[in-house]
């Protein structure tokens, strides 16, 4: 089992920045992918960022390029997401998911093999 605990979401007025992380421990394979998933209420669980390990080739969501800067620090198992001018709509929990085998392309939700239990980011305008 691999067990993933996020921290650092909180509450930030429209503007403002926030960096959350995600500590990744248990039974870790030696090349993994990690992404950040986000879900409102009533939304499905999307895509915010990936990172994969061969290359460190990034994903981001459409709604959060140019704002959001995802990185991972191996040596801590730890995964980071940079987020900076940040809106009302993104508001939402964000969760951490772990994928077993890398990954070429932009992972989706089912091609996640573990999650954390999310944090919450509340942008008040």
């Amino acid at each position: 089992q691999v067990q993933l605990v996020e921290s650092g979401g909180g509450l930030v007025q429209a503007g403002g920045s926030l960096r959350p992380s995600c500590a990744a421990s248990g039974r870790t394979s030696s090349r993994y992918a990690m992404a950040w998933f986000r879900q409102a209420p009533g939304e499905e669980r999307d895509l915010v960022a990936a990172i994969a390990w061969n290359d460190l080739r990034t994903f981001y969501a459409r709604s959060v390029k140019g704002r959001f800067t995802i990185s991972r620090d191996n040596a801590k198992n730890t995964l980071y997401l940079q987020m900076t001018s940040l809106k009302p709509e993104d508001t939402s929990v964000y969760y951490c998911g772990y994928s077993i085998a890398d990954f070429a392309v932009e992972p989706t939700y089912h091609g996640m093999d573990y999650w954390g239990i999310g944090t919450l980011v509340t942008v008040s305008s």
